[in-house]
């Protein structure tokens, strides 16, 4: 249904769609601030991304594995510093796996979820993300999405078009989102934060980091 906001409780939002709340136990979530903090700082920094056409995007981005402009991935970050990002740590390919066998089951998981590269968004109370797709990936493996500090509606739309029919899901600190399968290509943004509904306990004073994790299918062969 059309900007129904879900209620505060496992739900599968759409088929291979599904929300986790508070997935993440607070100290889990304040490792993964201090990590955030750790790859903002370099060797590539945190930045808010330009768009081809002139535009330039309100969140501000930093990757891990591999880097992400618009649209396509590299190792070295041509459109900021030239310098090659950060490796993609075990530890984090770990909890993308686990992520996916508590959204799917451990079967799924066995399936040899491997993700590759991490790109992490940071909204402020201003920041927005219009509908796209995620779709620079040559893997179709799910995307793990994981959110700390404050709460946002995140609009998870149909495969076909920016448009409704979409669903908006209140995503607060801790949840896990995870999407594949039939809604791997779904179209999805965030049209609002609520400013001041972080937890300070978090080591999030306020805004949004936002986590997602992909299989890239790339490789450094050629």
């Amino acid at each position: 249904m059309s900007g129904t906001l879900f209620p505060r409780e496992r739900a599968v939002v759409a088929p291979g769609a599904v929300h986790v709340p508070g997935w993440l136990p607070v100290e889990r979530q304040r490792e993964l601030v201090e990590a955030c903090r750790a790859w903002a700082r370099g060797p590539v920094p945190l930045r808010h991304t330009a768009l081809p056409g002139g535009g330039v995007m309100s969140v501000r981005t930093v990757c891990v594995g591999w880097h992400w402009q618009p649209y396509r991935y590299t190792r070295t970050a041509d459109d900021v510093n030239g310098a090659r990002v950060a490796e993609f740590p075990d530890w984090l390919m770990e909890l993308g796996r686990a992520a996916v066998a508590e959204a799917y089951g451990e079967s799924e998981a066995d399936q040899g979820y491997t993700p590759d590269t991490a790109l992490i968004n940071f909204y402020d109370g201003a920041a927005r993300m219009g509908m796209h797709q995620d779709k620079e990936e040559r893997s179709g493996a799910p995307v793990v999405s994981l959110s700390i500090g404050d709460t946002c509606v995140f609009r998870f739309g149909n495969t076909e078009t920016r448009g409704r029919p979409y669903t908006d899901v209140e995503l607060a600190s801790g949840d896990l989102f995870v999407f594949g399968g039939p809604a791997r290509f779904a179209y999805h943004g965030v049209p609002k934060v609520r400013p001041g509904t972080a937890d300070p306990a978090t080591g999030m004073s306020g805004g949004r980091l936002n986590i997602t994790l992909r299989e890239t299918g790339l490789s450094d062969r050629p």
